[in-house]
C-alpha cells in the first residue's frame, strides 16, 4: 500500500510540477465533482483514483465496483474537496482510470470469447507494459478476469529464442536452468515445432510456449503430444498473433493458457470525464 501510494504521488508530482497556475485563478471553494464513463466498459482503477484524491486531501466515493460492466454515461465516483485540489488531481486520476479500464475491458473480451469454447483456458498478459506502469497494467488485467503471467524476470525461468541462440539447444538450456535452480523455479521454454516441444518436455520443462504458430499448427502439435503420452507432463501456453478473430480457434485446442501482449501494449483508453457539479 505504501509503495502504491508513493508511486501515485510521483505521478501527481510529474503532472503538477511547481503548481497548477491556471487553477490558482479560480476561488478555492469546497466543491463536488463526479467522474463519468462515456462508453461501455469494464471498470478498473477506482482504488488508485481514490488514493490520488486522498493525497490532495479530497474525499472520493466509488459508486460502482471494480470489474463491473457499465453503460455509457455512468457516474463512477463522487469527489468532495477544495476546487484547486480536485483540479490538480483530475488529469492523473482520469489517465489511470481510462487506461486501466481499457485494459480490463480488452481482457474481459478475450476471456468471454475463449471461455465459451474452452472453460479451462486462461487469458494472460505479458511484460509488454508501459514502463513504470506495470503494477497498474497487470492489476487491470486481473480485474478483467485475466492473469498476469510473469510480473518480473525473477518470477520464473522463461527460455526464449535469444536464450536458445546463445546456448545452442532446448535440452541444454533446460538442463542448465535445472542445474542452477533445481525445482525452486518453474521452467518454461518457447518452442516453434513438435520436435522442440518434445525436446523441452523430455528435458524436464514445466511449461512450453507454442510461439507464433497458426491455430492449425497448435492443434497438430498438441494432438501429437497426446498420442505420445507427453501432453499431461507440461502446461501448454500459446502466444503470438492472437486476435479477437482467431482466439476461439486457438482455445479449442487442448491448451492451458493464451498470452496476449496487445492487452497491455495496444489498448484503447476508455473515454471518461470529471465534471464539477
Amino acid at each position: 500500500m505504501h509503495v502504491l501510494r508513493e508511486a501515485l504521488a510521483k505521478f501527481l508530482e510529474e503532472d503538477i510540477g511547481r503548481g497548477d497556475i491556471t487553477s490558482e485563478v479560480v476561488p478555492n471553494d469546497l466543491v463536488n465533482a463526479k467522474i463519468v464513463c462515456k462508453e461501455r466498459a469494464v471498470i478498473a482503477g477506482l482504488h488508485e483514483a481514490s488514493i490520488l484524491f486522498d493525497i490532495v486531501k479530497c474525499k472520493a466515493k466509488s459508486l460502482v465496483e471494480e470489474g463491473s460492466f457499465v453503460k455509457p454515461k455512468t457516474t463512477l465516483m463522487i469527489i468532495t474537496g477544495k476546487a484547486r485540489s480536485i483540479l490538480a488531481a483530475e488529469r492523473t486520476a482520469l489517465n489511470i482510470l481510462m487506461r486501466m479500464s481499457g485494459i480490463a475491458t480488452e481482457a474481459r473480451k478475450f476471456v468471454d470469447e475463449v471461455k465459451n469454447v474452452n472453460p479451462s483456458v486462461t487469458i494472460a498478459c505479458t511484460r509488454k507494459t508501459a514502463p513504470g506502469f506495470r503494477i497498474f497494467d497487470k492489476r487491470a488485467v486481473k480485474v478483467g478476469g485475466g492473469e498476469t503471467h510473469r510480473m518480473r524476470l525473477d518470477d520464473m525461468v522463461l527460455i526464449k529464442d535469444n536464450h536458445l541462440a546463445i546456448v545452442g539447444s532446448v535440452s541444454k538450456a533446460v538442463k542448465l536452468a535445472k542445474k542452477k535452480y533445481g525445482s525452486k523455479n518453474k521452467i518454461e521454454v518457447e518452442v516453434h515445432s513438435l520436435k522442440e516441444a518434445m525436446e523441452a518436455i523430455n528435458a524436464g520443462a514445466d511449461m512450453i510456449m507454442l510461439d507464433n504458430l497458426t491455430a492449425t499448427q497448435v492443434h497438430t502439435i498438441v494432438k501429437m503430444l497426446s498420442r505420445k503420452g507427453l501432453r499431461n507432463m507440461v502446461t501448454i501456453e500459446v502466444s503470438g498473433g492472437i486476435t479477437h478473430k482467431n482466439a476461439r480457434q486457438y482455445a479449442s485446442a487442448d491448451i492451458d493458457m493464451i498470452s496476449i501482449g496487445s492487452i497491455t501494449h495496444s489498448i484503447k483508453a476508455i473515454d471518461m470525464s470529471l465534471e464539477i457539479t
